[in-house]
């Protein structure tokens, strides 16, 4: 239980960690004030408890599948932030382009709480009540919660002391495979729900690295590993990296000519 405990909220907590320290390093390093950060921790924590003691009716909306479909439009929030946020990066000098962008990041940090935080919530509250179990779930769950912070103070401290345009270019990196990460289960959700008709896996890579390992939840964090992937989950992937790549790659063209 413990072991289960340290992986499951390794997952959850990292994937939040990493969303967080990469835009407050891009911040620092876009020279933006970081008070948003306050807001955005605030709203985050209280819709993830609003989702978690809400779960039974959410669950029973859409016929049984309201759980499912609200996870994969918040995923689809979190990428469509960060699409938003690369294409109007170039464009920080206009106050227009600056506050969607301000908005974009404030919005995808939200998402990433609610949507992490309220499975904490969750898989720590069913345990409540069972002493025998809850001792090694809370200290698991410390533990956890622990590798997943220090990872990303890790990345926060990694990008903010590269020479600034290295940093950047990290930053962006990490985002656009975490994009590809969020729009991949997006499609895993509906595929539970039954929207998305369910097929033979494209491979099996758990002989080499287990999602349910330490490792393999790390993977799952950085850059979106599964280990049986659908055809539909991996062309998701690729295909949504693609469009910020190039979302991004015009963006910054337009900047350069116009300017």
């Amino acid at each position: 239980m413990l072991l289960n405990a340290v992986i499951i909220i390794l997952r959850e907590v990292l994937e939040a960690a990493l969303i967080i320290s990469v835009f407050l390093a891009l911040s620092q390093l876009l020279n933006r004030k970081l008070g948003w950060m306050l807001v955005a921790l605030i709203i985050g924590f209280s819709g993830a408890y609003l989702y978690a003691v809400n779960l039974s009716a959410i669950s029973m909306a859409m016929e049984g599948t309201g759980q499912e479909v609200l996870n994969a439009v918040l995923h689809s929030v979190i990428f469509l932030s960060l699409l938003i946020f690369m294409i109007t990066v170039p464009h920080q000098a206009h106050p227009m382009w600056r506050r969607i962008n301000l908005v974009t990041i404030v919005l995808a940090v939200i998402t990433a709480i609610v949507r992490e935080g309220s499975e904490i919530i969750l898989y720590i509250k069913g345990f409540i009540g069972i002493p025998d179990l809850l001792s090694p779930v809370l200290m698991g769950s410390a533990v956890g919660a622990g590798i997943g912070l220090s990872v990303g103070v890790f990345f926060y401290y990694l990008l903010v002391n590269m020479r600034k345009s290295h940093g950047i270019w990290l930053g962006y990196l990490i985002l656009l495979l975490i994009g590809g990460s969020m729009v991949a289960q997006a499609v895993e959700f509906m595929i539970q729900a039954d929207y998305i008709a369910a097929t033979t896996p494209v491979w099996d890579s758990s002989h080499f690295i287990s999602e349910r390992s330490a490792v393999g939840q790390l993977l799952y964090a950085l850059v979106g590993y599964e280990a049986t992937p659908a055809p539909q989950q991996a062309a998701a992937y690729f295909s949504s990296i693609l469009m910020l790549v190039v979302a991004a790659g015009i963006s910054f063209m337009f900047r350069r000519k116009s300017s």
